[in-house]
């Protein structure tokens, strides 16, 4: 690809103008120049290539290799004790170990830069990361690595202080942090939003859009499957939707309970609410931001969302106003927002109305939005790591 096709065939021998032997001596010489050319730009990037390893030990590591890198995954059995892939990108090479077999100690590291994939949602999952944290300090102060990015699944009310002091702002030794949720701290120089994604820990598949789930007319204006919380905004949703009837025209199954582990009868009508509806109604749990709306991208449907900040201290960082899902709302996500479940019904009203021709128009915009944003936060996260690893040609 380092081939400049123009300069190669601009120069044609011209059987009016000298004689042969000086073409083939100049064609010669651009050949020549060619390869020398290829040989530098090889060899710049092999000096300047980078060797990454990604330890997933969260969940939302699957996120980022299978969804957001498009990666492979060996063994493709989900139960394997160790899976693994690997992926060139730009100047990196990219190695990603998974699995309940990986564990501190008791597996070769083969990259001198490390990103940790990490749970650190509650007290107990931040037990199990800081003992991660400490084996990759370990392998810094004796050189076995030199660099280490995280990935981190935080709070869901973004109280993550835990983690400052490994942050090498702070005097620790953690060079770049990738932080589910509107995070205070965020400043896109050390500390950047990563996004939800969607719940990988229930296997949730890389959905491939077909043509059908682009054109074909959908049973139900919206759906809701999901837990109704006592004194929600859920409870109001549910009486909005009664009031009309309006729950005659949608997908709606609520529960009283969270179920972590969905069966697969659940998890198949889950999926089947989301390619047969036009809109997704995506509710406020704990976090504004929830697996729901990336599912529902996948599938084609719209994600209705309330747009309110959630109790806790995400939202309000010195770089971003318009939180909850800054991340999102940068990227200019195509969704609807709403900021009280009222405005429903007038939505709903209007998707009465809609023609299946711009039903389908706006799920092509959807899926190629969301196509787009994993390409963006890939993009964004390789740069980021190659700024951050390699080392600058200044000076």
């Amino acid at each position: 690809g380092f081939l400049d096709h123009g300069a190669v065939g601009n120069e044609e021998w011209n059987p009016w103008e000298g004689d042969e032997k000086n073409e083939q001596v100049a064609s010669q010489q651009r050949y020549e120049a060619n390869l020398k050319m290829i040989k530098n730009a090889r060899s710049h990037l092999e000096q300047t290539s980078l060797r990454v390893q990604i330890w997933g030990k969260a969940a939302i590591g699957l996120y980022l290799w299978q969804h957001i890198f498009g990666g492979q995954l060996q063994p493709a059995d989900v139960t394997a004790q160790w899976r693994e892939g690997s992926q060139k990108a730009r100047k990196t090479y990219f190695s990603f170990i998974t699995g309940p077999s990986v564990v501190p100690g008791y597996f070769s590291v083969e990259a001198e830069n490390v990103v940790l994939v990490l749970n650190g949602r509650e007290k107990a999952k931040i037990t199990y990361a800081t003992q991660w944290l400490h084996y990759a300090e370990t392998l810094i102060q004796t050189r076995k690595i030199q660099h280490v990015a995280l990935v981190l699944l935080g709070n869901e009310q973004c109280n993550n202080e835990w983690i400052q002091p490994y942050l090498k702002r702070h005097g620790g030794f953690v060079n770049l942090l990738f932080v589910t949720y509107d995070y205070a701290l965020v400043n896109e120089e050390d500390i950047f939003q990563w996004p939800l994604g969607v719940a990988t820990y229930r296997n949730f598949p890389v959905v491939e859009p077909s043509w059908s789930m682009l054109h074909d007319p959908r049973s139900y204006l919206c759906n809701f499957l999901g837990t109704v919380y006592k004194n929600s905004s859920r409870e109001t949703l549910m009486e909005i939707l009664k009031q009309d009837g309006l729950d005659k025209l949608c997908w709606i199954a609520p529960r009283e309970q969270w179920q972590p582990q969905e069966t697969n009868e659940s998890f198949k009508n889950y999926q089947d609410a989301l390619l047969q509806s036009d809109l997704t109604l995506c509710p406020v749990g704990i976090n504004t931001e929830c697996y729901r709306i990336y599912e529902a991208c996948s599938y084609g449907s719209l994600p209705v969302i309330e747009d309110v900040m959630t109790p806790g201290d995400c939202g309000n960082s010195s770089m971003y106003h318009s939180a909850p899902l800054q991340l999102l709302k940068t990227v200019g996500a195509p969704f609807i927002f709403i900021k009280n479940w009222k405005e429903l019904p007038a939505v709903l009203e209007k998707e009465k109305k809609m023609s299946l021709q711009e039903k389908i128009q706006r799920r092509k915009k959807l899926i190629e939005w969301y196509q787009n944003f994993k390409a963006w936060m890939r993009q964004k996260f390789i740069n980021t790591l190659e700024n951050s690893f390699l080392p600058s040609d200044k000076g």
